[in-house]
């Protein structure tokens, strides 16, 4: 089934075409990579997807569960099913870990279910039942990262969107929040992932798009994306042989003119 299909959109951001003709799919119980570098559109993608730019789209449509949603508000967006962990984590500082989990429920009305997600969020992440009391602004960035997953899981989504979740983090941190996201869609969580680290992002992803000024240049399964030649040199700073040799034909132009 296709949870999420977004169609041909443009969004016009303050003065800028930041998203051109972009369509993109994600199927229910999968996780898929949206990738490219600052300045893309990859986050623009995601708040026009939550109802966060005022009205946007500008042109296009996006449907979940095959309702269309572009045009609503963000409150009825987060009903249906979408949760969505900005770029920056966004906690509330001021607010314990406690009281951050419980802001994530806001929408919910279920008391007892709600309780029953907190303790399978706490026992997912331990180190916030370590903090349950402590402020959220006095947590270090990977576990503000974990809390700010784990109060966007309190809505019971179907449809997680992380926006660089790795952003800033030390390696070891990187590859625990990776676990954590393939973990989260294993218990049947479909995820859509904005994602810088290519490498970390393709090898939990079953499917990938590559944006480029706000355009998809390139989309397939992480397989033919990692075996992509431009992929990996753009975006893994791995360079084939035929790219070395280019490097050098182009040196030795150089250095005779």
């Amino acid at each position: 089934m296709t949870l999420l299909r977004v169609s041909n959109i443009e969004v016009l951001y303050r003065i800028i075409m930041a998203v051109r003709g972009v369509s993109l799919e994600v199927e229910e119980g999968t996780i898929v990579a949206l990738l490219g570098a600052n300045g893309a559109g990859k986050s623009t993608i995601l708040k026009t997807i939550m109802g966060l730019l005022d009205d946007q789209p500008d042109k296009g449509t996006i449907e979940f569960m095959g309702k269309r949603i572009d045009g609503m508000e963000t409150e009825a967006i987060v009903n249906m099913g979408i949760s969505y962990v900005p770029e920056g984590r966004e906690v509330f500082p001021e607010l314990t870990v406690w009281e951050n989990l419980v802001m994530g429920a806001y929408t919910r009305r279920d008391r007892e279910a709600t309780k029953k997600d907190h303790d399978r969020i706490i026992h997912t992440f331990p180190v916030l039942e370590e903090r349950e009391n402590q402020l959220a602004g006095h947590l270090s960035g990977g576990e503000q990262q974990m809390l700010s997953i784990g109060r966007a899981l309190m809505a019971r989504p179907r449809l997680l969107m992380l926006d660089e979740p790795s952003l800033g983090l030390a390696p070891l941190l990187v590859r625990e929040i990776f676990r954590i996201i393939r973990n989260i869609n294993q218990e049947g969580t479909t995820l859509l992932l904005v994602e810088q680290n290519v490498k970390s992002a393709l090898a939990i992803a079953d499917y990938g798009y590559v944006l480029e000024t706000g355009r998809i240049v390139l989309s397939d399964t992480p397989g033919e994306l990692m075996a992509n030649e431009d992929i990996r040199e753009s975006y893994m700073g791995i360079r084939t042989e035929q790219s070395v040799k280019g490097y050098q034909r182009y040196k030795r132009k150089k250095r005779w003119r």
